[in-house]
């Protein structure tokens, strides 16, 4: 394929965006029309830089390297856990979770109550306090490009789909194991130590949420992150 660059105007901010691992979504209309007016063009040199540019049908951009070793960093396993807790809380209260997720709304008010109802899990995450977890992941969220915020509201983004996909996953396991009646516990998520938490780190990584094979080239991403997380649980059971 023929590329003319005259025709990818975004590049150069659509490169910069994708590679610190924002998601780019509707939300950014120039960027996002771009990309969706030359998918084909845009694809093709990132593949020949080293980059896959994959398109959810749900309708977002990211980045996920071609070559490079997979991992669950702590930001991405922070966000994971983060959306289990939303999704119980919400569930809990009688709201459709999927709904909220998907283009709903979670207002700052909400926080303090959610810190204390699921301490002990955001303790896992290094959250003890209202401005660590404002800060540890909501702004990630925002920065990312999962959700927006404005005057205290914080707006889920079509981007939230990547982790809804991983709750949904493991809420199907454990409804087989159920149905089974089986006697294995059922993963909690777990957080593994990461040294490497600083901003600068995350912005070094080549894909800061790469959710993708671990082991097995066809592995999806929930399934990857479902197992890191499994298997994190068994170390600390043993």
């Amino acid at each position: 394929m023929h590329l003319d660059l005259s025709e990818l105007s975004q590049l150069a901010p659509i490169f910069r965006e994708l590679f610190k691992g924002y998601h780019i979504s509707r939300r950014d209309p120039e960027l996002y029309a771009q990309l969706s007016n030359c998918q084909d063009q845009y694809r093709t040199l990132f593949k020949a830089l080293g980059f896959e540019l994959v398109c959810d049908t749900r309708g977002f951009y990211y980045f996920v390297p071609e070559m490079a070793a997979a991992q669950v960093n702590k930001t991405a396993q922070r966000l994971v856990l983060f959306t289990f807790i939303i999704v119980e809380h919400l569930a809990d209260q009688g709201r459709d979770p999927v709904a909220v997720l998907d283009g709903g709304s979670l207002g700052r008010d909400e926080l303090p109550s959610l810190l204390e109802k699921y301490r002990d899990l955001f303790v896992q995450a290094e959250v003890q306090t209202q401005e660590e977890l404002e800060e540890k992941i909501m702004r990630r969220m925002t920065q990312l490009g999962f959700a927006n915020e404005e005057n205290g509201i914080y707006r889920f983004l079509p981007p939230m789909h990547r982790f809804l996909d991983v709750c949904l996953s493991v809420q199907q396991d454990r409804d087989l194991a159920a149905s089974l009646h089986s006697v294995l516990p059922l993963p909690t998520p777990i957080l593994i130590d990461d040294d490497s938490d600083s901003d600068e780190k995350l912005l070094e990584t080549d894909d800061p949420l790469d959710l993708a094979e671990f082991d097995e080239p066809e592995e999806t991403e929930a399934q990857a992150l479902t197992r890191a997380i499994a298997a994190e649980q068994q170390e600390m059971d043993a």
